[in-house]
């Protein structure tokens, strides 16, 4: 029995191209994927600075947080 090459899917294009919202909704998924592919590319080459990063952006988010729930601590509702 001969091996037979078989091509089994689909390798065309859609027949009707999206338009209007669904095109514009396939560009942003599109991007959305090549950025993210972008940033883990990034982050598997450079680890500690990436680490880095994370951490100082959290650092940053926990004190701005701070910052506000002091600020709003001044005024007292509960009399």
């Amino acid at each position: 029995m001969a091996r037979e090459n078989l091509n089994a899917g689909f390798t065309g294009s859609p027949t009707d191209q999206p338009e209007g919202v669904r095109k514009v909704a396939k560009s942003a998924g599109d991007a959305v994927r090549r950025e993210t592919n972008a940033l883990a590319i990034g982050v598997a080459e450079h680890p500690h600075t990436a680490t880095t990063l994370v951490l100082a952006i959290g650092v940053m988010a926990f004190g701005l947080g701070y910052l506000m729930g002091r600020s709003s601590g001044d005024q007292s509702y509960w009399h």
